[in-house]
This record gives C-alpha cells, sequence and structure tokens, in this order.
C-alpha cells in the first residue's frame, strides 16, 4: 500500500462522490475486460490520474478520473496510442478552460501522415489474442483463399495459434495480404516481412523480458507497455522509411 496521504474534506464527498479502486474497476470492465487492477495502479504512476487518497491511504476516484481513465484505455484499445501522446493530450485538456475530459473522447488520427491506419470499414476493435477464428472463416472474413492460407503458412507468415485456430493478428496479417494481392504481390514476396518482424522481436524482448520475469504485477504492467509503445514506434519508422525510399521513383 502507498503512503496514506490527506483524507477528503467531507463537503467535496458529499458534493461529488468517490469510488474504489474495486468499483472503478468493475465501471471499466463492462467496456474494457481485459483491464486490471494493476492496470490501474500503473496508469497512476505513470501520472495519468490522481485518484484522491483517504486517510487509511485507500485510493478514492471521481467520475473525472473515471473519464481519464476511459480515455486513456479507448485510445490505446482503438488507436494504439503510446502513453506519450495520450499525456500529452491529458495535458492540453488539462491546460484548457473546457473542462474535464469526456466519458467518450473522439480520437484524433495518429498516423505519420494523420491517417488512422486500417480504419476505413474496419471492423470494431477486439483484442487479438481474444479472437477464436477457424480455418474457414479466416478465408471468409480476410479475402484470401486456401491455397493462399497455406502458402502463407508454409512461408512463416502465418501461424495457427492453437494448431488450426487463428486470433485477431492473423485476420490482420490476412487482409493485408488480400490488399498487397490486389497490387500483384505474392505470398513469396512477404517472407522477408516475417524475416524482419523475427528481429524486431528478438531486440525488443531484450528491453522487455527482464520486466515481464518480475513477479510485481505493476513491472509486468509496464512491460506491456512499452512492448505497445515499442510496436507503434516501430511501425512509424517502417513506414517513414519506406516513403522515403519511395520518393525517387515518385519524383518527388
Amino acid at each position: 500500500m502507498n503512503e496514506p496521504a490527506a483524507s477528503t474534506p467531507p463537503a467535496v464527498a458529499r458534493a461529488r462522490p468517490l469510488m474504489s479502486i474495486g468499483e472503478v474497476l468493475a465501471q471499466l470492465r463492462v467496456e474494457f475486460p481485459d483491464v486490471t487492477i494493476s492496470k490501474l495502479r500503473f496508469l497512476e504512476a505513470e501520472g495519468l490520474v490522481e485518484p484522491q487518497r483517504t486517510a487509511a491511504g485507500y485510493r478514492k476516484y471521481s467520475r473525472d478520473d473515471v473519464a481519464r481513465l476511459r480515455f486513456v484505455l479507448t485510445a490505446q484499445r482503438d488507436q494504439y496510442l503510446p502513453l506519450r501522446v495520450i499525456r500529452e493530450q491529458l495535458a492540453g485538456w488539462d491546460g484548457s478552460a473546457d473542462g474535464p475530459v469526456p466519458s467518450r473522447p473522439t480520437l484524433v488520427a495518429v498516423g505519420p501522415g494523420g491517417e488512422v491506419p486500417g480504419r476505413a470499414g474496419a471492423e470494431p476493435p477486439v483484442d487479438s489474442a481474444r479472437v477464436r477464428l477457424g480455418r474457414a472463416d479466416l478465408v471468409a472474413r480476410s479475402g484470401i483463399d486456401e491455397s493462399t492460407l497455406g502458402e502463407l503458412e508454409r512461408l512463416g507468415v502465418l501461424v495457427s495459434d492453437p494448431p488450426g485456430w487463428y486470433d485477431g493478428d492473423a485476420l490482420i496479417i490476412a487482409r493485408a495480404v488480400a490488399g498487397l494481392a490486389a497490387y500483384g504481390l505474392e505470398p513469396r514476396h512477404l517472407r522477408g516481412y516475417r524475416t524482419a518482424a523475427d528481429r524486431e522481436v528478438g531486440l525488443f524482448a531484450q528491453l522487455v523480458a527482464p520486466l515481464a520475469r518480475q513477479s510485481d504485477p505493476a513491472a509486468r504492467a509496464r512491460a506491456a507497455e512499452t512492448a505497445r509503445e515499442l510496436v507503434v514506434l516501430s511501425q512509424q519508422l517502417h513506414a517513414a522509411l519506406v516513403r522515403v525510399g519511395l520518393r525517387s521513383t515518385l519524383g518527388r
């Protein structure tokens, strides 16, 4: 438990009912099933929310605190925003006269050119690890055919886990392959993506493994956030390098 802080004045408590961390967790889990107490404590440690404390040191959250948490979780889930960017947005609101962060924020694009990658006509965002698709479902929802799926698996571009089932990331990969195929790229052209991804996994694993191995839930939460931000930065770097490389071809 963290060190106790000053208790909330009774008049303020009556005017603005406060919630325990358990009550906040129950509210947020309706929309964010994977959120945990460790996650809420981690976001507090990162300065994204500052709940009040009772004389005994228990956290007490206001409705504005819950709105901030909902904004952070939505930004991470729907837009893959790194905490650094989310913190900057929250700081902007804190310094404005617009009042508290809305409970259902409308997030802006985060791509290097202001675009929201992959959102045009996309399905609502989901936790990729929780999705379970059979082979026929993957083919039907992605637009690739059975032979292409087999070739992707042979090349290691796409894998099933557990065997015979596919998660949300497999669906994203398959849809990207289908889109590239429309421009004439075949699975054999994509093996380099798998090789490059494996190199990045090895590099990033060295950074997050020490945190992930710790028994402290806060350290494991930090490992997950670090991995998330590394993925976002890697995507931005890759996209920028490809754009730069194509400029001479485009005569720009």
